[in-house]
């Protein structure tokens, strides 16, 4: 017997105490020091270790693996798809970290032509899948008279279809689409806050200036007023992180919180195709979590408000048990599509309306680019030569294919994960006790 090839051992954040976790047995463990040593040493009574896996054959292992492989792409296979749809690339804020603003915006505009060979398309090549669709841009929701009638076409076609509807907005007009959204399938709205007043309208204003974050909490109020389930996402950097206390209070203080229709996001501000012109503000992935589990020492409603991740320490400690190992963690071209109103067809959010990524046409031609399409649904970790022999492969997946590429020039490369360390951290926040 010898060590499992895939087990995370550390130290915890702030404790003498260690921990073990092993996604493909889904073992995890707090070990005193004196297991550790045991462990370490492969001394004493080791019979636990590998009856939970971290002692093993590795012949056995290799079997498990490839049984739990083959499992996990068969219920892929099953998995819900979220089809997203562009409807524009134009937006009426000013973001000032927006990785859409070096776009070049498209003569073509969106019509009802487009829309009907989206949905003539889906249900084609999506026919037999679970689906919803999201509403994405630019931003969707401008308040155009013939864009929020063809709005209401694709939410009114979505509902006769029986086909849930998401968004993702910057909320700015959704006090004048309440009327339309009642009347749909909605799944969510996500929606942006960058913190309380000050904050948010210094970050997100208006083009040409002017203040956005009143109508947004009016819209947020008047989303859950509906029964419509809003997915609140605060962009986080350097800038606004020590604002994240008063906007959790703040959502406390509405009553947001108290209400099951809703929910929370960090979305760490990063580069994706572009330097941004202020990197001095930009988090790292281990940084951000650490200033986060020092604020939520410091603030504890924080968790009330939001539940950090952790990588799996937060879904560890809500169901007392590990996720199934994750032997691929991009969704592009699995259970994730885009689709954008010039007609052509994308991987994911992270591609759409990037120049060169297109992956087919759905109009005014249905093709598809089939070797492009197939370097995307082939890469998961065992096409990754860095993480075929990682031991955080099967809690990382190898990363975001997009990230990947932009990184290091070819899709089948890694964006690694700072597993081991993000654990030190949420084991040491959420098992403290």
């Amino acid at each position: 017997m010898i060590p499992s090839k895939y087990n995370i051992v550390s130290k915890i954040k702030d404790s003498e105490n260690y921990f073990i976790v092993n996604s493909l047995h889904g073992s995890a463990d707090i070990l005193e020091p004196e297991l550790f040593e045991q462990l370490q040493n492969q001394q004493g009574n080791l019979v636990e270790f590998a009856e939970k896996g971290y002692l093993v054959d590795p012949a056995e292992e290799q079997k498990l693996f490839r049984k739990k492989y083959l499992q996990f792409l068969e219920d892929r296979e099953k998995d819900e798809v979220q089809i997203f749809f562009v409807t524009n690339y134009s937006c009426n804020f000013d973001c000032s970290y927006c990785y859409q603003a070096g776009y070049e915006l498209p003569k073509q505009q969106l019509n009802r032509k487009v829309i009907d060979a989206f949905f003539t398309h889906i249900g084609q090549h999506f026919a037999a899948r679970r689906k919803y669709i999201t509403l994405f841009g630019g931003e969707p929701f401008l308040n155009a008279p013939a864009h929020k009638e063809l709005m209401q076409y694709i939410i009114e076609q979505s509902t006769l279809l029986g086909i849930e509807v998401a968004a993702v907005t910057n909320a700015y007009h959704l006090v004048d689409y309440i009327d339309i959204l009642k009347e749909g399938k909605i799944r969510e709205i996500q929606v942006t806050l960058d913190g309380t007043g000050e904050m948010h309208n210094h970050r997100r204003p208006l083009k040409g200036g002017g203040a956005t974050f009143d109508r947004i909490v009016k819209g947020i109020d008047l989303l859950l007023e509906n029964k419509i389930s809003v997915n609140l996402r605060m962009v986080v950097d350097r800038e606004n992180i020590g604002n994240l206390p008063d906007l959790a209070q703040l959502a406390i203080d509405k009553g947001w919180t108290a209400s099951p229709l809703f929910k929370t996001q960090l979305g760490r501000n990063y580069e994706l195709h572009e330097c941004q012109a202020n990197q001095q503000r930009l988090y790292t992935r281990l940084d951000l979590y650490q200033d986060l589990y020092l604020l939520l020492q410091q603030y504890p409603h924080i968790g009330e408000f939001h539940k950090p991740s952790f990588s799996v320490s937060k879904f560890l400690f809500e169901n007392g048990e590990m996720p199934e190992p994750l032997f691929d963690a991009c969704t592009g071209t699995k259970t994730e599509w885009a689709f954008d109103f010039t007609g052509n067809v994308y991987a994911c959010t992270a591609t759409v309306g990037k120049e060169g990524e297109s992956l087919g046409t759905f109009y005014p031609i249905d093709q598809r680019f089939n070797e492009a399409i197939e370097n995307w649904e082939e890469r998961d970790i065992l096409s990754i030569p860095k993480c075929r022999d990682c031991n955080l492969a099967l809690i990382c997946g190898g990363g975001c294919a997009s990230m990947a590429k932009n990184y290091n020039g070819e899709l089948n490369s890694h964006d690694c994960r700072p597993i081991t360390e993000l654990l030190e951290l949420g084991i040491g926040h959420y098992f403290k006790d």
